[in-house]
């Protein structure tokens, strides 16, 4: 099955934010419980945390494999476009969605961000209301409206 065909049943999305501000992951994760998403939400505080979290295998020789990653650009060590340049130099993530959510609205991160082919990039809004309506649209969008190859999401 694909993410479109589980996110109304009882599987929980897996969702990787990178995100090294504590605020910001309480609002994020907070915006799923109000939305009602389930979901299973796996925390990177830097950008080589995040890789390494896609790379290394489980005792299963199994990688993890988030339905989704979002990705703040304002990381210690790597930062998001560092993150977002890695990951599409390797096909294995070219099926996961990227989306940048950021403090920045400057033009030339919203354009670098879609240069390395981040699948959207928002703009973080500052209370919980706006952050629930842009969780929610987010991943109706993505779990609901758009399609995958079948074997894309198995990992």
């Amino acid at each position: 099955m694909t993410p479109s065909t589980e996110h109304s049943g009882s599987r929980q999305m897996r969702v990787l934010l990178v995100e090294d501000n504590p605020g910001d992951v309480v609002l994020i994760q907070e915006s799923f419980k109000d939305a009602r998403i389930l979901v299973d939400m796996t925390v990177a505080e830097d950008g080589e945390e995040a890789l390494r979290l896609l790379s290394d295998r489980d005792h299963n020789g199994t990688t993890f494999r988030p339905d989704i990653i979002f990705l703040d650009l304002n990381l210690p060590k790597k930062n998001g476009f560092e993150v977002l340049a890695e990951l599409r130099k390797n096909h294995q993530y070219d099926a996961i969605p990227v989306v940048i959510m950021t403090s920045s609205e400057a033009e030339q991160d919203i354009a670098h961000g879609y240069r390395l082919h981040a699948n959207a990039y928002i703009t973080k809004p500052v209370d919980l209301e706006q952050f629930g309506r842009i969780v929610r649209t987010t991943t109706d969008f993505w779990f609901s409206v758009v399609r995958y190859p079948k074997d894309s999401r198995n990992g």
